[in-house]
Order: C-alpha cells, then sequence, then structure tokens
C-alpha cells in the first residue's frame, strides 16, 4: 500500500511541476504582451490560469489546441484538472500553517435556465472548487451588483466593482469569476514612497 501511495504522490508532484513550469512560461508571454502599456503592472497568472484552465475544461477540438497552445498548458485534460486541484490543496495547506493568507474563488454565474454541461459542472466543483449560481442577466444591473458583492466578499473588499456598469447585458449567458486575495509579508519589503 506504501508503495502504491508514494507512486500516486511522485506522479502528482510530476503534474504539479509541469503546471507550475508551463504557468511560469505563460507568465512570462504574457508579461511580453502587457508590458508595453504604461504605468504600474500587477496581475496573478496564477489567478488567470486557473480562469482559464476552467474555461478550457469545456473545450475541445481546435479550440482546446488553440488554448493549450497559448496557456501552455502540456498535460492532457485528465491530467491537468487533478494537478490544479493539488496545487490549490498545497497552497491552502501554505496559508493554514499561517505563512500567508491566500483564498481562491471560483464561480460560475450562468443565465437563469441556461443549460451548462453536468460533466463539465461537476468537473468545475471538485477540481475548482466552483460555486454555481444562476442570475437574471434581464436585470443585467442587478446580476453585476450581485456578482461584484460575492468578489468584494470573498477578497476582504479588496476588489470592488470589478465587473464595471454597462459591461453585463440581456444577451449575458455566463460569467466566469476567479477572484484571489493573498496577503503575506515579501522578503525584501518595498520601501515606502509615503
Amino acid at each position: 500500500m506504501k508503495l502504491f501511495e508514494q507512486s500516486v504522490q511522485e506522479k502528482g508532484d510530476s503534474s504539479v511541476e509541469t503546471v507550475v513550469r508551463g504557468n511560469t512560461e505563460f507568465a512570462l508571454a504574457l508579461y511580453q504582451k502587457l508590458k508595453t502599456v504604461e504605468g504600474n503592472l500587477f496581475l496573478s497568472p496564477y489567478s488567470i490560469s486557473t480562469a482559464l484552465a476552467m474555461t478550457y475544461a469545456g473545450a475541445r477540438g481546435n479550440t482546446e489546441a488553440q488554448m493549450a497552445q497559448a496557456l501552455h498548458f502540456s498535460l492532457d485534460q485528465e491530467q491537468l484538472h487533478p494537478a490544479f486541484a493539488l496545487l490549490e490543496a498545497r497552497l491552502s495547506d501554505i496559508g493554514r500553517k499561517g505563512h500567508i493568507q491566500l483564498r481562491v474563488a471560483n464561480a460560475l454565474w450562468p443565465q437563469k435556465g441556461y443549460a451548462l454541461l453536468k460533466e463539465f459542472l461537476a468537473l468545475a466543483k471538485r477540481t475548482y472548487g466552483v460555486r454555481v449560481t444562476a442570475v437574471d442577466y434581464g436585470a443585467a444591473e442587478r446580476a453585476r451588483r450581485t456578482i461584484n458583492a460575492w468578489i468584494e466578499e470573498k477578497t476582504e473588499n479588496r476588489i470592488q466593482e470589478m465587473i464595471p456598469s454597462g459591461v453585463l447585458s440581456a444577451s449575458t449567458l455566463l460569467v466566469l469569476v476567479n477572484a484571489i486575495y493573498f496577503k503575506g509579508d515579501w522578503a525584501s519589503q518595498f520601501e515606502s514612497v509615503f
């Protein structure tokens, strides 16, 4: 039994390392595209990769291949999603040990009556801890406020108005949200400019 558990652990370690390596490559490629924009740039490649991995779970054919290439996903779908789940569990474990506070919140907000594939929902809930809440985008402003309130709660009120007014409309069918809250001490502190 111990040999089996060790084999599963080693396989998990290898898959997580592959996800981390691909995420690093994606982050560097994304930065190359975004660095030309004036001003400060702050982003979480892990958060972006996680959100897009959830989307990738529903992709097939040419879309799946193009997403894998752009996101640097080198594992197949059956290996990738469990590796993301294991990475999330390890990050959560670090947070529980008191070194950092890290909360990742994932949600799908489909239009009421809009059916999502059961297999996709099961994978999203199991792997990414997705919360699914149907809203009425016919009342777009109410839906926007509901989603934004959830994001504010999950990020200790740090992210407010993530979805600006006018973005959602009656033609919106689904909003995928990935919000991340991180609080920790830097190894090298920034100098205060104020």
